[in-house]
């Protein structure tokens, strides 16, 4: 009875497998089914055109912008808060309410945060529809993920290499920077590339925030429009579908490279001899 019990959750488990890496393989050759004609250096790096043709390389440039932007100034805080509930938080009510809202921010919809930043980062600071509003917008969201997969990464590192760290007559911030960080860098890492995907994914946040103007943005003050609501709109007033694909490629291969320089820099610091 056993056997055939585990024989049967196996078969869920690969069929589960199979079906998703099934869907995912539809989706991505859909995509690539439509778009790929268009894919040319001239698509890539040419300036946007209304009339028609033109490429995409200015919303190209605002989501690199947003992207680093949104992470040098969620990951530190994300990081330090984390650590912080952690490491030196005495575990009790407060901090158990900090957790739940974190886990709650995690699930708030996306529209509700540029309605949030248009109102807060646009109109009372006065940012305007611009980079820097649309990143600062993008920080509240990812800021819960790179918290909680911090939080957790650092709960999975052993206990025991605290108290050697601390034996050996280290302070607790030197094992925390020399031995706990380093230690819980992969999860960290995970996070962050996690963060990377829901910025890249955003449109409705970016859409209050950021605006639509489709040109080379002159700086994080400038009004521009990033890549997925760049499809967003083609869709919408065109019903383009095949320059949307093809904006979906780039989009593909934009956090396909990022996922990977993430995931090179990890298995670095793994070997490093911290």
């Amino acid at each position: 009875m056993r056997k055939q019990k585990d024989k049967l959750y196996r078969t869920l488990l690969w069929g589960s497998a199979f079906l998703t890496v099934a869907i995912l393989v539809m989706i991505v050759g859909y995509i690539f089914f439509k778009g790929y004609r268009l894919i040319s250096f001239d698509f890539i790096f040419g300036d946007y055109s209304p009339a028609g043709g033109g490429g995409i390389w200015p919303m190209i440039i605002t989501t690199i912008y947003t992207i680093v932007i949104s992470l040098l100034i969620a990951t530190p805080i994300g990081i330090c808060a984390a650590v912080y509930m952690q490491e030196y938080a005495k575990q009790g009510r407060l901090v158990n309410l900090i957790r739940f809202a974190t886990e709650s921010l995690t699930g708030i919809p996306s529209i509700i945060y540029g309605l949030f930043g248009a109102v807060f980062f646009v109109t009372t600071l006065k940012l305007g529809m611009s980079i820097i509003a649309a990143s600062l917008t993008l920080t509240i969201i990812v800021l819960p993920v790179i918290i909680r997969t911090t939080e957790e990464s650092l709960k999975t590192v052993p206990h025991s290499y605290r108290e050697g760290s601390l034996a050996l007559g280290t302070t607790k911030l030197q094992t925390l920077y020399k031995v706990i960080l380093p230690s819980a860098m992969p999860g960290i890492l995970s996070g962050i590339i996690l963060s990377i995907g829901r910025i890249v994914g955003e449109s409705a946040a970016i859409f209050l925030t950021a605006g639509t103007v489709a040109a080379m943005p002159s700086s994080i003050f400038s009004s521009a429009r990033t890549l997925t609501v760049h499809s967003f709109l083609v869709t919408q007033e065109s019903g383009d579908i095949e320059l949307a694909s093809a904006v979906g490629i780039v989009l593909i291969v934009i956090i396909l490279v990022l996922n990977l320089s993430a995931t090179f820099i990890s298995k670095k610091l793994n070997k490093a001899d911290f």
